[in-house]
Formats: structure tokens, sequence, C-alpha cells
């Protein structure tokens, strides 16, 4: 378990790049899972909108609302107390324009204790990022595979338009960005991003030259339930360990050892 420290601010989580610090991030739904994460010392945690896939049993990220990440990242927000907390905008809650973007960002800031929103940048986006920096609210912008835009990608696909995420991934700097998001990009691209920006780059499926990786809590826990994703590794088989022990609470009840006179109160 790691040491009690300060918390992770924005500044603290850019100033890593320049410091040479890989930065390790993870996602998280909700309270029990976000304060493991956090006491493991994950430096950032992501309340993605995978919750819609991970969590809900969809297909896509898409079915993901505003309320529900609300809901995810309080609970987050009130886990943690190093790791700089990042909330996924989900579809529809800023592509309607500035003022609706706004809203919904403000919204993330306003009632929950994370720090920061993380948004799909497509090309011609840096004048959105640069309205909700200007407004204070901390953007990490989120480039290459880009899962909420999947019907018009065609797919879960490795992103290889070398001159666009360059030229991306420069504009949402300069508009403001604090990180930049790579998902599913060549390794060698991505390495050319991480050269050519001066914020951190946070990298899934993007090889190992990003400034930081982050990683879906369930497929690295073995809680994957489907495919497990190529860019990902499980650490442990925690899906095994439950089954077992689900199992074997049914065995004990069936056969009437479980609960014993230590499990009772008289």
């Amino acid at each position: 378990m790691a040491t009690a420290e300060a918390p992770i601010t924005v500044k603290r989580f850019m100033e890593m790049k320049s410091a040479g610090h890989k930065i390790t991030m993870v996602t998280a739904y909700d309270y029990p899972m976000a304060r493991l994460a956090d006491e493991a010392g994950v430096d950032g945690i992501l309340v993605g909108d995978s919750l819609a896939m991970v969590v809900q049993g969809h297909d896509t990220t898409l079915p993901a609302t505003m309320q529900q990440m609300l809901y995810h990242a309080e609970m987050v927000g009130r886990a943690v107390r190093r790791a700089l907390v990042v909330v996924d905008m989900p579809f529809m809650s800023y592509q309607l324009g500035v003022r609706e973007a706004l809203k919904n960002a403000g919204r993330v800031l306003k009632q929950t204790r994370c720090q920061a929103v993380k948004l799909e940048c497509g090309p011609n986006q840096a004048e959105l990022v640069a309205a909700l920096v200007q407004a204070g609210i901390p953007v990490m912008a989120h480039l290459g595979l880009r899962p909420q835009s999947v019907h018009q990608m065609g797919g879960y696909s490795v992103q290889r338009d070398r001159q666009q995420l360059l030229e991306d991934s420069r504009a949402v700097q300069q508009a403001g960005a604090f990180a930049i998001l790579l998902e599913c990009i060549p390794a060698e691209l991505a390495a050319e991003i991480t050269a050519s920006v001066q914020v951190p780059t946070i990298g899934i499926g993007a090889g190992p030259h990003c400034d930081g990786q982050i990683q879906v809590l369930h497929d690295l826990l073995g809680l994957t339930l489907g495919r497990r994703p190529r860019h990902a590794k499980a650490y442990t088989d925690l899906k095994t360990t439950i089954q077992q022990a689900l199992a074997q609470y049914c065995q004990e009840v069936r056969e009437g050892v479980f609960p014993a006179l230590e499990h009772s109160f008289r």
C-alpha cells in the first residue's frame, strides 16, 4: 500500500512529464474500487463512460448519460484522497455547442469532488476545449480511437492518420488541455506525438513511449466478462476467485454448514 502524500493536482500531474515520472491511471466507477486504487498509489482515476459497457453491459459507451456520470463521479470523488480524478463527458453532453458543454462540465466540478473532465476530440474541436479551460475547467483531450464515434469510425480499430493526429494533438495543447489521452494508435506515432507536445500523453493501446498509461480496472484485475482487449494485461484472476467463493458459499448454505454458531447471535 502506498504511503500517504499530498493530493495530485492538475499542475502536479502536468509536471510529472518534465520530471520524467511515468503516470499511472485506471478507471473506477464506485467507492470501493476507487478507494482501493487510490490507496494502491495510482496517480489518476478516470470515471469513464466505459461504465456503460463494463458496469451496465451495453455494447458501446453511447448509452451513458450525464446523470449517470455524475452519480458515479460523486462516489469516486468521495473515495479518493490522493489521485487526480477525471470524469468523462458522455455522448451528446458537449456536442451541442459551447453553452451545453460548459453547463454539463460545470456540473461535474460543482456536484462532485472531481477535478477535471475528458472530451473525445475530433478535428476542429480545439475551440470547445479552449472555452472550457477559459471557464476554469481543466480538460484532458482524448484522441485516436474515440469510442463515442464508433459508428462513424467503422468499429474499434487502430487509428493511423499521422498528420491528423499530430495536428489535433498540437491544437488541443494550444487550446489549454492539460493532458492528452491516446487510444489505439501505433506505438511509433504515439512516441512522435509525445515528443511533440509539452503536456503529458496517457496511452491505452498506444505503446510504451507515452508519458503514462491507463487501463480499465476490470481488465487488469481479470474481471473482463468478454474478450480482453489486446492492449490490456490481467495482473490477477479475480473472476475465478469470485466464482469459486460464491460456489463455496452456495454449497455451504445448501449443506447447512453456513451459518455456523460463530456467525449467529445469542
